[in-house]
């Protein structure tokens, strides 16, 4: 896909899920589900550490199941944590889609 598409795309996937700033439902395609993940991401600062109750609270503020989407931007490589702190990767660290659905599998 050219980049231009792939925006395209991305945007259509992010009017489908999206309602202003609320995410209506996670989407069960992981592709589809990595695009919202990437968007969400974008709402915590780099360079910041946060607790897990203030990633909770930015979370709901979009979803109220904050868990699965916690979970998911570790899994997804967004985010990383240790001892319950938790940081927002830089977009140059993120790996592709297919490096994500390789380590998952």
């Amino acid at each position: 896909m050219t980049n231009n598409k792939l925006e395209t795309w991305e945007n259509k996937v992010l009017k489908s899920y999206l309602d202003g700033i609320q995410i209506i439902r996670i989407p069960a395609s992981r592709k589809k589900r990595f695009v919202i993940l990437r968007w969400l991401v974008r709402k915590f600062e780099l360079d910041l550490i946060y607790k897990e109750s203030q990633v909770n609270e930015i979370i709901s503020n979009h979803h109220s199941d904050f868990a699965t989407l916690r979970r998911e931007l570790i899994g997804y490589q967004l985010m990383e944590r240790e001892n319950s702190m938790y940081w927002r990767l830089p977009a140059s660290l993120w790996k592709s889609e297919n490096e994500i659905m390789q380590h998952r599998i």
